[in-house]
């Protein structure tokens, strides 16, 4: 069973909350924030309905290395079952097409 991940500002916080949230839990610490919007230009898009274009700040991109590395472990099992899930979806709509073609098919209209 994997650990869920619980990413929190500092490194205080993630202790105290490791504490009370015990195994099954993953904390870790940003250590302040990761991402900024830009300085040298607007940093959103204005054609795209003002999406903000973030950069990663100097000095974050070990940190922000780390996060993913954890996330993507913390997620593994989580991203096969939802893989698993949507191929079944998936083939539970080409079955429920199959059958309404069928249907139409079989029908004789009358008039």
């Amino acid at each position: 069973m994997s650990k869920s991940l619980i990413i929190v500002e500092s490194p205080a916080k993630a202790r105290t909350i490791t504490k009370y949230l015990g195994r099954g839990y993953t904390v870790m610490a940003s250590v302040g924030h990761i991402k900024d919007l830009p300085t040298s230009k607007l940093g959103v898009d204005l054609e795209h309905d003002f999406k903000p274009q973030y950069v990663t700040i100097k000095g974050k991109a070990q940190v922000l290395a780390d996060i993913k590395k954890k996330a993507l472990a913390a997620d593994r099992p989580r991203r096969r079952s939802d893989r698993l899930a949507y191929r079944r979806r998936d083939q539970r709509h080409v079955e429920r097409q199959a059958r309404q073609r069928q249907k139409a098919e079989s029908l004789s209209r009358i008039v």
